[in-house]
């Protein structure tokens, strides 16, 4: 097993946080294809070395990315925290897209199935969105035909933008999800039906998902 980065020589340390860095940019820039030679020649490591540190590419994604996790989870227990249900609401869909408008590597990990404990901050996170949704239209704010499989819709929508050179795109997201949330306040004409999209429809897998844990 690797070891503890606190047990490692001061070189290896900072051979492993050139790796991470490196790692982060390019999911960034390109997504989770990106080849662990890519990183390795990157960060100017041997590929024997990157794979030392990180057996495999699912333990480099969950650790280069676990500060967005832990940020993620917070968001949501923020949310769920705040006394006005319907502000929570839109503070978590605002900071996840702009997460992603930001972060195209995030978006790509966080929905992956990694057998690692980042599936279940996922999914503790989309029960925790479960449980917001509901509070919400109890309050009267949020209109009562949406369905938390809508944040698949609004993902979707807001993660064509990750394109877009990075100031762009948050500008971009920030207005469209302005617009999205206006949508959703109670009041507003009715909808056709939710779709039962699954969150893994937001990495291209159009699987449509009639459960309730993703």
């Amino acid at each position: 097993m690797a070891a503890e980065p606190s047990q490692m020589r001061a070189d290896a340390r900072e051979n492993r946080a050139r790796v991470l860095a490196v790692a982060r940019d390019l999911f960034a820039e390109r997504g989770l294809e990106v080849p662990m030679a890519a990183i390795a020649r990157r960060a100017g490591v041997g590929v024997a070395t990157l794979y030392r540190r990180f057996p495999t590419k699912e333990s480099l994604v969950v650790e280069a990315f676990s500060e967005q996790f832990a940020v993620c989870q917070g968001v949501m227990d923020d949310a769920l925290q705040d006394p006005d249900p319907w502000l929570g609401l839109r503070m978590v869909i605002e900071k996840v897209c702009l997460l992603q408008a930001c972060d195209r590597g995030f978006t790509a990990a966080f929905m992956a199935s990694f057998p690692d404990l980042h599936s279940e901050v996922r999914d503790r996170t989309w029960l925790g969105f479960v449980a917001l949704v509901q509070r919400a239209k109890d309050s009267g704010h949020l209109r009562a035909d949406f369905s938390p499989h809508d944040l698949t819709l609004v993902l979707v929508a807001n993660g064509g933008l990750s394109s877009l050179p990075a100031e762009v795109a948050v500008a971009a997201s920030q207005r469209l999800v302005a617009y999205l949330l206006e949508s959703f306040r109670a009041g507003t004409d009715a909808l056709p039906p939710p779709v039962p999209l699954s969150l893994d429809l937001v990495l291209g897998q159009a699987v449509p998902d009639n459960s309730v844990g993703r």
